[in-house]
Order: C-alpha cells, then sequence, then structure tokens
C-alpha cells in the first residue's frame, strides 16, 4: 500500500507514539551525555588516596572523595571541563581555575597539598606523550627566544611587583633566621649569606647573572667595596637598577648592562666571583651546559660562582601551567644533573645548602601581600589574571611544602683553590 493511500490522521498519532518531540529528544540525549561526564570526574576522584575532599557538580548536586574531614570544596561551574580534567589534569586544573569554570571553598594550598599526595593518580591520567616530554626538555632557547620569554613575565611592570615584593624589590627565596622574620629583613639576610659565601674582598669583580632590580650587585659594593656588574634580559629591571645606582651615587663602582649571559662571555670579560639566584630555571635543560661553558670562561682561575636555584629530585618537565602561562621556557633542574655537570668544566664542588622551607615562607609572604593589594592590582589587570597569580603564588608555596620541588645554593671553584676557609664560620 503507498504512504498516499495512508489515513493522515493515523500516521500522525503514530508518530506521536513512537517518537518523543526534539526537545525531549535533546533532553534526553544531553542527560546521557551529562552522566557519562559525571561518571567520568567521579571515577577519577574515587581514586584518591590520601586525604578527602567534597565536590559539588554543575547541577548542584554534591559528594565526597576520600577518608577524614574534607580539605576543601570543589565547585565544578561548567561541565565543560570535565573531558580535559581526566586527560590533562595539571593544565587543565590551572586553566578551569583562572577562567571561573571551576573554584573551591577553603584554602588554594590545601588543593594543591591533595594534589601532591595524590601525585602519582595525576601523573597516571596526564596522557601528554613521552616524547612531547622529552622535547619540551631538551629544547633549545636562542637568545632571542630567552628575551622574549624574560619580559613576558619580567616586564609586567616595576608598578606591579612593588605592590607586593619587598623594598629591596628581591625576588627569589629569602633567608629567615626565625619565623618572625619580616620579607625585607629576609631578603637582606639572603643577600648577606649569599655575599658571605662568595668571601669577597676589596677590589674584586663581581658578576650577577640574572641580577633582578639590582640589590645584590649594590650591596656588595657598599659593603666590599668591590665592582658589581649586573647583567638582565628585562627592561624593566634595568631601567630600575640603573636608576638606584644613580641615586646612591655607586656609578664607580656598580653598573647593569641589558644583555644574555653569553653575549658578555663572547666579549672575554673575566671575574673574581660569579653569582646567580633565580636564574638558571630560565636556561631550558639543553642550556644548562651553555651556561656552566659561559660560567668557566668569564670566571678567573681560583674564582668562585654561586648558583642558586630551584630543583627536583629527579629529571622532570615543567608544569604545563607554569610553562604557559607564568614561565614560558623555563625548567627544573635536578640538583643531581645540576652537580653532574660540574666537574665537566672543571669547577670543584665546595658547598651545597638546601633552602626549601625558606621559599615556602617567602611566597606564603608574597601570596600575603598580593591579596592585601588586591585592589591596587584590579586597578591594572583583570580577573582572570588576578585568578592566574593567585594560583600560581599560593601552589607554589605548596609545592614547597608538599612536593620534591627544592631549591639549593651550590658554591664552587673554577680549578683548585687552597687558599679558601678551613670551615664554615666565614657565613
Amino acid at each position: 500500500m503507498s504512504i498516499s493511500n495512508e489515513n493522515p490522521k493515523l500516521i500522525e498519532q503514530s508518530e506521536i507514539n513512537e517518537a518523543p518531540p526534539i526537545n525531549r529528544a535533546s533532553n534526553f540525549i544531553l542527560e546521557q551525555v551529562e552522566d557519562i561526564e559525571k561518571k567520568m570526574i567521579k571515577n577519577l576522584c574515587r581514586l584518591i588516596e590520601s586525604g578527602s575532599f567534597q565536590v559539588v557538580f554543575w547541577d548542584e548536586t554534591e559528594e565526597k572523595y576520600g577518608e577524614g574531614t574534607p580539605f576543601f570544596k570543589l565547585i565544578i561551574r561548567d561541565r565543560s571541563v570535565i573531558g580535559k580534567l581526566v586527560k590533562k589534569p595539571t593544565l587543565a586544573f590551572g586553566e578551569a581555575y583562572v577562567d571561573g569554570l571551576i573554584d573551591f571553598k577553603g584554602n588554594l594550598k590545601d588543593v594543591i597539598r591533595l594534589i601532591h599526595l595524590n601525585k602519582n593518580l595525576i601523573q597516571k591520567f596526564d596522557l601528554l606523550k613521552a616524547g612531547q616530554k622529552v622535547t619540551s626538555m631538551l629544547r633549545k632557547s636562542s637568545i632571542e627566544k630567552q628575551k622574549k620569554d624574560i619580559t613576558y613575565h619580567y616586564d609586567l611592570g616595576n608598578d606591579f611587583f612593588a605592590l607586593w615584593l619587598d623594598p629591596t624589590m628581591s625576588y627569589s627565596c629569602a633567608y629567615f633566621k626565625t619565623p618572625q622574620d619580616t620579607l625585607e629583613q629576609a631578603q637582606l639576610q639572603k643577600i648577606d649569606h649569599t655575599l658571605k659565601k662568595l668571601q669577597l674582598k676589596p677590589g674584586e669583580a663581581l658578576l650577577d647573572i640574572g641580577s633582578g632590580w639590582g640589590w645584590l650587585i649594590i650591596r656588595a659594593a657598599q659593603q666590599y667595596g668591590v665592582k658589581s656588574t649586573g647583567i638582565t634580559l628585562s627592561q624593566e629591571q634595568y631601567e630600575k637598577t640603573k636608576q638606584r645606582i644613580k641615586e646612591l651615587q655607586l656609578d664607580h663602582l656598580v653598573d647593569v648592562l641589558l644583555m644574555d649571559y653569553r653575549e658578555l662571555a663572547a666579549k672575554d670579560e673575566k671575574f673574581d666571583k660569579v653569582v646567580s639566584i633565580g636564574m638558571f630555571e630560565h636556561v631550558g635543560q639543553a642550556g644548562m651546559p651553555l651556561y656552566m661553558a659561559a660560567v668557566r670562561d668569564m670566571l678567573k682561575p681560583g674564582g668562585l660562582s654561586l648558583l642558586h636555584t630551584i630543583t627536583h629530585t629527579t629529571e622532570f618537565p615543567v608544569n604545563p601551567w607554569i610553562e604557559k602561562y607564568i614561565f614560558p621556557g623555563g625548567y627544573i633542574p635536578s640538583l643531581r644533573e645540576t652537580i653532574w655537570l660540574l666537574p665537566e668544566y672543571n669547577f670543584h664542588l665546595l658547598d651545597v645548602e638546601c633552602l626549601r622551607m625558606h621559599y615556602a615562607m617567602t611566597l606564603d609572604h608574597w601570596a600575603e601581600n598580593f591579596e592585601n593589594k588586591i585592589d591596587l592590582v584590579r586597578e591594572k589587570y583583570d580577573e582572570r589574571f588576578i585568578r592566574m597569580w593567585r594560583m600560581y603564588l599560593q601552589s607554589c608555596a605548596a609545592s614547597f611544602r608538599y612536593s620534591g620541588l627544592s631549591i639549593h645554593q651550590l658554591l664552587f671553584s673554577k680549578d683548585l683553590n687552597n687558599d679558601l676557609p678551613l670551615t664554615r664560620n666565614y657565613t
């Protein structure tokens, strides 16, 4: 029988009985998809081995995962993040928080603590290809690329950094003799502690690779009468350092150059002492031998060098969120691979000191200062930027406490030096 001979009313009623309306079908499909997405995140959360937390889903339902009192409450505002969280949890979590797609009630540091307590689980679900990790670790950084990376972070503006750093504008791990020390006091103690290790003498030439806003080279000249030179790739840091040198009338002893350490090494200048604080993390794994070679070429025989750097316990790619949004081109070296390089360049290791908890405390101060000046930050930057820097400062503070992230000062000499003190009393 042809369709044209069928009763139109019967067909119409049949269609109503057999198929739901389009909107009912769409809602049904959406419910199924949401159910699958919710199961994905639930299956991931149920694997938590240490700690506990609560999750508030986009439909306002709640569930608790893990044992004990929850560290925090995770709020998933948009289900679109689920697939990304399962595939690339570290990167996706940071991006979703910055974009406001997820939030939490509690302390962000506790979020990071739980992540590190379950780091094996996170790594298991991070589906980045091993080849991509190796490529990231071994990527070479040209002088132009390094200049671009440094500008991205450090040239946000001196006014911005001055809001939450101490008056010396020291943007590296401080040195606390007591928990009650102020940030400024601890930063000055770090500079003094470092300079004592270098055993400076009047008339010597000191080079600071990555000299920041210049307070170390200024203090070295003031206290030891040495000729201090700093180098930086940041235009903002360069200009501020120049201003400070002029105001303190130290032009005869202190200078700062806007150049890469490899460019300076090519000029065949020699120094009695070379220091680098918080710069080594920017050279990349492939650039580590280039840095060592440059220090060897610039350091006089018997000269001392102090390397102050963040370290991992093992070789591992940089946090993908940190690399993408905070420190492009960075790499955190392991302590062992750094020490392994030294004899290749005729360096003799003299002293190693761990300052891990000092950096956690430093970041606590920075994070608190940042929040205290949040209204002033909002005058210059949007909410997304604020959430990005809040996550950076607080997550780093937690990482120094709960992960293998650390920081070390390595003191070494070029060639053997038999004229050094027999004890550490000089510090």
